[in-house]
């Protein structure tokens, strides 16, 4: 172990001449009100269909961290924030969005998740990763990096 890191444990085998160990030790995490989990862990972000907002099976997999994260750090709450691009009316995105928010905040609480250490919130279109607003032309791909869940630290 080693102050800051997560403590590593690994199995030697006795009657041996010789053997090797590594270990890995990995830094804590830091948890610091304010910040997004996924910086934190390290993932990539969760990304929504065009005018979807169910979970997508790579999101899943994604959300899976958030989950265990969670699961090992039983303090930490979270508020999720999700988004749309700007296509389409802002009143309706700001609807697709809270539906994007609450189908990422079902996911993980159907995953084990006191729903008391989770808040969502939908954004619509109002907080763009880029230069995508209304009437800008735009790729599919620049569109997608808009169409997100973040998992802000609350606690």
């Amino acid at each position: 172990s080693k102050t800051g890191y997560d403590s590593d444990d690994k199995r030697s085998e006795s009657g041996l001449e010789k053997q090797k160990i590594d270990f890995q030790l990995v830094p804590k995490m830091r948890l610091t009100p304010g910040t997004d989990l996924s910086d934190a862990l390290n993932i990539p972000i969760i990304y929504f269909d065009l005018d979807k907002y169910n979970i997508r099976p790579d999101a899943g997999v994604e959300l899976q961290k958030v989950v265990e994260a969670m699961k090992l750090y039983p303090q930490l709450k979270i508020d999720i924030r999700s988004h749309t691009d700007s296509r389409a009316s802002d009143q309706y995105n700001m609807v697709l969005s809270n539906n994007r928010a609450k189908s990422t905040m079902d996911y993980i609480i159907a995953s084990g998740i006191d729903r008391n250490r989770l808040s969502s919130r939908g954004y619509g279109e109002t907080q763009l990763v880029n230069k995508c607003s209304n009437g800008v032309p735009c790729t599919k791909a620049e569109h997608q990096a808009n169409r997100r869940s973040e998992f802000i630290i609350v606690k």
